[in-house]
Formats: structure tokens, C-alpha cells, sequence
């Protein structure tokens, strides 16, 4: 198993993060990623820290010595038109030839047109689960773009036969997301993609020089008011528990992620340490990253789910027919007590 760590993005955090998986034995942990610059490109998701190019060349160096890869996350989902003028192709080469230099060892994107830019480097190209990769024949087509490995759509993470029809299709490799706590074929996903794509660049085209400066995030309010009301939602989401990674080995897939690099670091260590060690004793939520405010409200004891991935292995999401998921919610989500 390899296991792909997010990064806050300071150089304190990547030794700490190092420090406690040498001294743990997490052997596991085999790269750690962390989002670019905001005055190049934004992101996909929030970012707290961005390293620039002498930050990150003294990190891939620190990360080398331990035997352990860095990666670095590009992944806005709009990039309003930019990348495609000639201001933007240069701006783009010009930082993938500067990334390459820092001998980082890998660069994850959701734009197609920047996977065909990176087939001029050697550094590892990784589709974004922000590509929405969710079939075979959308694996293949982004396969031959360029891609090396696909961080394939949260939405299939539970879907066995089209997680394993994927593998069959392509040579690179294939790469889940563990612990993202999104809801289950989100409405508003697209679209706080976009708006994260905006606001973490410090050089929005949208915009000007400025970032939006937005009075709130509607969509994350959104999100957390469905689940307040309804939290079998909760357990529809598509996270994986740390017991479950063997049933995704079985398949053929054994790169995982752990989502959370706009984390405190002590977060992001509590979920390496679950993940490598396959186990976890105690409220699952506070593994879950998107919302991990959540884990404040509910408490969704990790010991009681064991076994329902057989049934989730094989389930069909039709919710309306089904009702395991509402049946379980009553079992093994808790309101917390004040």
C-alpha cells in the first residue's frame, strides 16, 4: 500500500509529518502533497500555506533524504479562459519547468489542457479527482492525454464494478480518495469547485489582481445544514474506514489518499496514523475531512461499521428502495452531547 499525505504546505509541518512516521514505523506513507502558488495557478479546494519555488526546492530536498515523494496540487477546476491565451501558456511552462527543476517528483491537475502540458517533464502526471473521472471511458481518454495516475471521482469510491472495470481499461495507475466527506452526488460540488478555483488565486483572470471577497461560503453552509437535518447523509458520503483499504487491494488499487491539507498538521497526523495502521478506534467523523466540523456534532462510532462494506460493495444507490443507510444511521449515529 502507498500512502499519499496532504501537506499544509510549511516546512515545519512536512518534518513533523516525517518525523512521526519514521518514529511510528508508518511505512506506508510514501509522498506527501501540497497546493502551488496562488500568484501561478489556484486550487480546487482551500489552501492555508503555499510554498514558492526556493520553499518547495528545499522541501522536495528534506522529503528525498527521508524516502518519501512531494507533490505538488494545481487542480482549479475553472481557470477562467487564462491558460489558454499566450500569457498563460507562459506562465504555466514556465512554472512546470521551475517545479522540475525543484526535482519535484509529481504535479496534480484537473485541467486537461495542462495534462498535455506536462507530458513535456519527467515529474509524474496525476488527474485531480476534480476531473470527475468516474468512468472507463473517461479514464481512457485522460489516460491518453498524458496521464500516470487518476485520483478517480469520490462518487465510485463504493462502486466495486466500475472501480474495477477502470483498472481493465487503463495502464496508469489508480488512486482513491479515503477520506472525503462530501455528500453523495453533491448538487453544489461543481460549483464550490469553481468558486475555490477563484478565490485561492492571488492572479484570478475573473477578477483581476484581487480575489473575490465573498461575505460567505454558501455552499459549505449548505452542505452542513443537509447533514444537520438529515444525517444519514453522513453515511452515504463516500469516505472509506481505515479497516476497509484490503477490500480495494483485493480489486487491483492500493494508492490511497487522505484528504486535508487545509488541516492543522496534529489532523493530518491523527488520519496517516489510521490509515497505515488500517485501524481506528473511536468517532469516525473526526477522520473525515469536508466537514471535520461535523465530528463536533455527531458521533459516528467506527467499531459499529464493520462489515457494511459487503453491503455497499454491492449496492445498486437507490436510496429510495433501499433504506440500509437510514436503517444504520439510527444504529450508529449519535447526536453529541453539549
Amino acid at each position: 500500500m502507498k500512502l499519499h499525505v496532504p501537506h499544509p504546505g510549511h516546512h515545519e509541518a512536512l518534518q513533523e509529518i516525517i518525523e512521526v512516521k519514521e518514529a511510528e514505523g508508518l511505512d506506508e506513507v510514501s509522498e506527501v502533497y501540497m497546493a502551488g502558488a496562488p500568484e501561478v495557478i489556484g486550487s480546487g479546494r482551500a489552501t492555508l500555506h503555499s510554498a514558492r519555488i526556493s520553499d518547495i526546492k528545499a522541501q522536495v530536498e528534506y522529503a528525498h533524504q527521508h524516502d518519501i515523494k512531494l507533490n505538488i496540487v494545481i487542480n482549479p477546476s475553472c481557470l477562467g479562459g487564462y491558460h489558454l491565451t499566450h500569457e498563460g501558456y507562459k506562465l504555466f511552462t514556465w512554472y512546470f519547468e521551475e517545479l522540475n527543476k525543484a526535482e519535484v517528483d509529481g504535479v496534480t491537475v484537473a485541467e486537461p489542457y495542462l495534462i498535455e502540458l506536462l507530458r513535456e517533464y519527467p515529474m509524474e502526471t496525476v488527474v485531480s479527482c476534480i476531473a470527475h473521472v468516474d468512468s472507463p471511458q473517461r479514464a481512457e481518454f485522460f489516460e491518453g492525454l498524458g496521464a500516470d495516475t487518476i485520483a478517480v471521482d469520490t462518487n465510485i469510491n463504493r462502486n466495486f464494478a466500475m472501480l474495477e472495470a477502470i483498472l481493465k481499461a487503463v495502464r496508469c495507475k489508480i488512486k482513491v480518495l479515503v477520506n472525503e466527506g462530501c455528500l453523495y452526488k453533491c448538487p453544489f460540488r461543481h460549483a464550490h469547485f469553481n468558486l475555490f478555483s477563484h478565490i485561492t488565486s492571488s492572479r484570478s483572470p475573473l477578477m483581476g489582481a484581487q480575489s473575490a471577497n465573498i461575505f460567505s461560503d454558501y455552499y459549505f453552509d449548505k452542505c452542513i445544514s443537509i447533514r444537520v437535518r438529515d444525517p444519514s447523509q453522513l453515511i452515504r458520503s463516500p469516505w472509506i474506514r481505515p479497516e476497509d483499504l484490503k477490500e480495494y487491494e483485493t480489486l487491483g488499487i492500493d494508492n490511497f489518499k487522505i484528504a486535508g491539507r487545509a488541516n492543522a498538521v496534529n489532523w493530518i497526523i491523527n488520519c496517516m496514523r489510521a490509515y497505515a495502521r488500517r485501524s481506528y478506534t473511536g468517532n469516525l467523523l473526526e477522520l473525515i475531512d469536508c466537514p471535520a466540523e461535523l465530528s463536533y456534532t455527531f458521533d459516528l462510532d467506527n467499531q459499529r461499521l464493520e462489515g457494511c462494506i459487503q453491503q455497499w460493495q454491492n449496492c445498486r444507490k437507490i436510496c429510495e428502495s433501499c433504506h440500509y443507510c437510514d436503517e444504520l444511521t439510527t444504529k450508529v449515529v449519535k447526536v453529541q452531547k453539549k
